[in-house]
């Protein structure tokens, strides 16, 4: 559980300093560009999308995080009206 927290901890912080690229295309763009550090996952992320996600991270090295929330509840923190399963740090 302290796991949990350590990332949403970071999460929030980086949210705060206005670090994140939201979304699945946005996210796989910078990624396959090599200006992503790390990705955050929904709980609920699609299978097909996180598996992507997981493969083009694990080719350039980049730290895949699964989060215990859902993409209803990222959006919400993100203070936007739709669910984001998938956030990249830039």
């Amino acid at each position: 559980m302290a796991k949990t927290l350590d990332d949403m901890t970071e999460f929030k912080k980086l949210l705060a300093a206005k670090k994140l690229i939201l979304g699945t295309k946005e996210t796989m763009k910078k990624l396959r560009a090599g200006k992503i550090g790390k990705i955050f996952l929904a709980s609920n992320c699609d299978q097909s999308v996180r598996a992507d996600i997981q493969r083009v991270c694990s080719l350039g090295n980049v730290q895949c995080v699964d989060l215990s929330q859902s993409n209803d509840e990222i959006g919400v923190l993100c203070k936007k009206q739709f669910a984001i399963s998938v956030v990249g740090v830039a």
